[in-house]
């Protein structure tokens, strides 16, 4: 019998919906605008579709006034997103896209929150080759954005256990796995011939259909003790269980996420609630059904509702748990015992398994950029020249330069004194745990700085951090420029929200494991009152706070911010 409760919102579609459905399965007309000479942009529709191939069309809106009184177009550049399952490149990988952002790009990278790689500032003209010589590194920008799976993430550290590497197999596994099956990205950037004779309506999605999801989905694998990927800000996350030194499975949780709208409660950040558990060999089944209830039941009319969250919410999680077994045909099995400890990143030097030795650099804010003197994109471009292991992206925007041997760890270091390369400890512990999205000047959607203007106020955080002899306490700190939530802003210990220029929501209390969402403290304020609040507050948590007792935990002990009894609510 069919749960009367199983039925998508009703309205008519979005307009979203309607530009996937005449797109044959996301073709659209991407290939001759690709080619237009007149534009450096391309139409809107097939803008909404370039997201399912790893790209958005953007401009610099530093240049959006000038070059609008002078009558030119805006400054069109492309985004380009790689497909990177758990953040795990090679070395020659790395120099590809070294190279690309140089030749291509705006000479910079992006070390990104789903960990990959993101350049910026590509011309029209340059996308189909610069796709391509990425495809040639063995890597893509498959579903790297769009209504699709996104990069599945993965716990960056492969030092703790072996455990760390199956995990890591079994994220790439599910990337591939919930990949889109159309032939649409061959077509159109590898020059892919489709098949003579075949008629168009042959093609099928067998698990997305010709609509895809209503919005993204993203995935991502914890290894407790770390919380670095924030496995309950994803729609599915699996935490994996060890019994005896071995995987024994992965717990599941449904119906997280981070993006809300400004003064719209009816959207809303949220973690995700663990259902239950199941071994390994079971996790590409589940997800898959996961997915084709999200598929089939989510909103497609009003798209800021349509994330997987909001659909749990509206059927209710029991319904949803019903229904994910029913299409499984099996159980899950009760959740099992499991820790956090924390969702930031270890730095320095560290010997894992094998004898191999793997060392986090900190990236502020995960640009790879020769800057001010600091040479960090020629000193990592020469440390992949000589690396014979990995190197690894975290989801907290740093980088893992991993399996390294003794005879190279010396020559690593060489270079890493040579162009001054630090582990971040020059910095206080909580610009070490600090985040920022791109925000300005190239993402359309920011309403304030974010990734420019971080540091800049960090820099006058740390005098409040030191006077109060601060400076080695982690405090999780994160900065996005709108409420989209790129950043993971509600799971920040302290947080900033783009509210307009130069002015941000400010919020406190969210658990340094990533289990509990901050909670608005102050809205739209701008610098000066965020250091007279945080002058305030981080001098009586200095005074007062327990022995081993996070800032996110004191705020709420000291009821500065009032803990909500589950957990998920963003805002009083």
């Amino acid at each position: 019998m069919v749960n009367p409760l199983l039925k998508a919102p009703e309205g008519p579609p979005s307009d979203v919906e309607e530009i996937k459905e005449r797109s044959n399965y996301l073709r659209g007309t991407l290939k001759e605008v690709m080619l237009e000479p007149l534009s450096a942009g391309i139409p809107d529709d097939d803008n909404r579709l370039m997201k399912h191939h790893g790209s958005y069309l953007q401009d610099d809106r530093d240049l959006r006034n000038e070059r609008q009184k002078q009558k030119l177009e805006p400054a069109y550049q492309f985004m380009l997103r790689v497909r990177l399952p758990g953040g795990v490149a090679t070395p020659n990988q790395w120099l590809v896209m070294d190279e690309l952002a140089e030749r291509n790009g705006n000479g910079t990278l992006k070390l990104t929150t789903r960990q990959t790689f993101q350049m910026h500032g590509i011309l029209k003209w340059n996308m189909k080759n610069t796709i391509q010589d990425i495809h040639k590194s063995l890597l893509d920008t498959i579903a790297a954005c769009g209504d699709v799976n996104r990069n599945v993430l993965c716990t960056s550290n492969p030092y703790q256990s072996e455990i760390h590497l199956e995990v890591y197999e079994w994220a790439k596994q599910l990337s591939n796995y919930l990949l889109p099956r159309t032939r649409a990205y061959h077509e159109v950037w590898l020059d892919e011939e489709k098949v003579a004779g075949t008629p168009e309506m042959d093609e099928v999605e067998p698990m997305y259909g010709p609509l895809y999801l209503p919005r993204k989905f993203k995935i991502g694998i914890a290894v407790p003790p770390t919380n670095d990927i924030d496995v309950f800000s994803q729609d599915l996350g699996f935490i994996a269980v060890v019994e005896e030194g071995r995987l024994a499975g992965f717990n599941v949780a449904i119906g997280g996420g981070m993006g809300s709208s400004h003064g719209d409660k009816e959207t809303y950040p949220q973690l995700a609630k663990i259902i239950g558990f199941c071994t390994p060999d079971k996790i590409q089944e589940l997800a898959e059904k996961v997915i084709t209830i999200q598929r089939d039941y989510g909103n497609r009319s009003v798209r800021k509702n349509a994330r997987f969250k909001y659909t749990v919410d509206r059927l209710g999680l029991e319904t949803v748990i019903e229904e994910l077994e029913n299409r499984l045909g099996w159980r899950l099995e009760e959740a099992k015992p499991f820790y956090f400890k924390s969702n930031n990143d270890r730095y320095g030097w560290v010997k894992g398994i094998q004898g191999k030795w793997h060392l986090t650099l900190f990236i502020q804010n995960g640009r790879v950029a020769d800057l001010n003197g600091y040479k960090l994109k020629t000193a990592l471009r020469e440390i992949a020249a000589i690396h014979t292991g990995e190197f690894r992206i975290t989801a907290n925007q740093n980088v893992i330069i991993a399996n390294v041997t003794s005879h190279k760890k010396k020559k690593i270091n060489e270079l890493l004194e040579q162009y001054g390369l630090t582990d971040g400890s020059q910095h206080s512990a909580l610009r070490r745990s600090s985040m920022a999205c791109v925000a300005l000047p190239t993402c359309g959607l920011a309403m304030a700085e974010a990734e420019r203007y971080l540091p800049v106020l960090l820099d006058k955080i740390e005098e409040i951090v030191d006077k109060n002899s601060l400076r080695d306490k982690e405090i999780t700190i994160r900065m996005t420029g709108c409420p989209n939530g790129c950043a993971r802003p509600g799971l920040g210990e302290i947080a900033f929200m783009g509210k307009a220029p130069g002015k941000y929501n400010m919020y406190l209390g969210a658990a340094f494991d990533g289990s509990r969402l901050n909670k608005m403290y102050r809205e739209n304020i701008g610098e000066e009152d965020i250091l007279s609040e945080l002058q305030v507050l981080l001098s009586r948590y200095a005074k007062e706070r327990h022995d081993g007792e996070h800032f996110g935990d004191y705020v709420i002990r000291a009821e500065i911010i009032k803990a909500t009894t589950d957990g998920t609510n963003f805002h009083d």
